[in-house]
């Protein structure tokens, strides 16, 4: 599994990103609403995650095609810019959806979390890959 998740990161992050894209997109009355849920910050806690996979992956193709440093922070911007953007596109162009800046917040965090989380990356995907 590892092999394959590293061997198709490239792919695997679009795939994530259109993830993403669609649930955040999906109208709002759709989306359950449970008030436990909320007291946990569930939906924060998803943001986070949402975005720690998606930067997950996208560094893993730094490390696959054993690119520059530089790269590896070009792909976060993209990754926090995106999770900005989605939250602009929920208060303008989705149905029933409204922007909220704690998730563009729990989104950067999952993006800090993947980057903090890169030595353990390297470690789990790449070495394992190569021997």
């Amino acid at each position: 599994m590892k092999k394959l998740i590293y061997n198709n990161s490239a792919i695997f992050s679009f795939l994530w990103a259109a993830i993403i894209f669609v649930l955040c997109a999906t109208p709002g009355n759709y989306i359950p609403t449970v008030s436990w849920l909320e007291l946990l910050s569930f939906d924060k806690w998803v943001h986070a995650s949402m975005f720690f996979i998606l930067s997950s992956l996208l560094f893993l193709v730094v490390l696959k095609y054993n690119q520059s440093k530089k790269w590896m922070f070009i792909y976060f911007l993209i990754c926090v810019s995106y999770g900005g953007l989605l939250e602009i596109m929920q208060a303008k162009c989705f149905t029933n959806r409204s922007a909220d800046w704690q998730d563009f917040v729990a989104n950067t965090f999952g993006c800090i979390i993947a980057f903090l989380f890169l030595k353990k990356l390297r470690k789990t995907f790449v070495n394992s890959t190569i021997n």
